[in-house]
Order: structure tokens, then C-alpha cells, then sequence
């Protein structure tokens, strides 16, 4: 299970495992009030060229590994939303992609802001892809996932 949490990318890489991580107050699947510290788990982020330490936790009632991410990253992506947002807006409003940034990354993106949109949202929506994005995440789809899960 993964928890958003409000934290600096930057502190994180300059404290490494002894950055501070806010300790959830209870077990999101049964509430239980206690919940153990689980090591860490190395993930990758766009601004960090190195990995960074994620804090784990477990809880002894339920058995679930709690891991906290930072929030404003969609589970599995490296790039932050605002990011993955600027890119498809320069490509769709400019007409080309933002440097720094491999091509084909960002043709995944499209692609699958395609799908969801057309997926989701309906034919309508296949020219307003910006306005898309914005309405499926506020229906809590990530908007450039590659698959759809209705």
C-alpha cells in the first residue's frame, strides 16, 4: 500500500535513511494503532540522478507493508504531475517536446493521455486533451497510465 506524503526531494537525498519521515498514525486497512518500521525501498525520481531511500512500515495486524511516497507523483512514475503536465501542454499548445526529456517518454505520455481520455471521458474530449487531463485526475485516474482499469 503506498501514502502520499508532503516531503522535499531534496532533503531526502541530502539525509538519505535519516530524513524524518512522518510516521502514519494508524493502518489505513484495519486501523490498527501500531505500526513497525519496514527498512526502506530505493525508487528513482527525474530530480535526483541517484536513487533515493522510501520509508517503509508495517503493520503487526494486518500483515500490510505500508510504503510512503512523495505526494505529487503518480505510483510508478519517475517525472512529478506538474512535469508529465508542462510536457503534453508544450507538445499540444508549441507543437513540439520539452528538452531535457527522452521523445519517447513523452509520446508514451500522449498516448496514453489518448486513451484514458477517449476511454473515460468520451470522443468529445479527443480534442481537449489538457482539460482531460484535469478531469480524470480529479475522478482519481491517472491520466497517463497505460492501461485502463474501469
Amino acid at each position: 500500500m503506498v501514502l502520499f506524503v508532503v516531503v522535499k526531494l531534496k532533503q531526502i537525498f541530502e539525509q538519505q535513511r535519516d530524513y524524518p519521515w512522518p510516521r502514519p498514525e494508524r493502518c489505513p486497512r484495519c486501523q490498527e494503532c501500531r505500526l513497525w518500521g519496514h527498512g526502506f525501498v530505493l525508487a528513482y525520481f527525474d530530480e535526483s540522478a541517484e536513487a533515493l531511500y522510501l520509508k517503509r512500515f508495517r503493520c503487526p495486524g494486518c500483515r500490510c507493508v505500508i510504503r510512503l511516497r512523495p505526494k505529487g507523483y503518480f505510483l510508478r512514475f519517475q517525472a512529478s504531475v506538474q512535469r508529465i503536465y508542462a510536457c503534453l501542454r508544450q507538445r499540444l499548445v508549441e507543437g513540439r517536446y520539452e528538452a531535457g526529456i527522452s521523445r519517447s517518454r513523452q509520446r508514451h505520455w500522449m498516448r496514453a493521455l489518448q486513451r484514458q481520455v477517449a476511454g473515460y471521458l468520451g470522443e468529445g474530449f479527443r480534442e481537449r486533451l489538457l482539460e482531460g487531463f484535469s478531469a480524470l485526475l480529479q475522478r482519481g485516474v491517472v491520466p497517463v497510465a497505460s492501461n485502463l482499469a474501469f
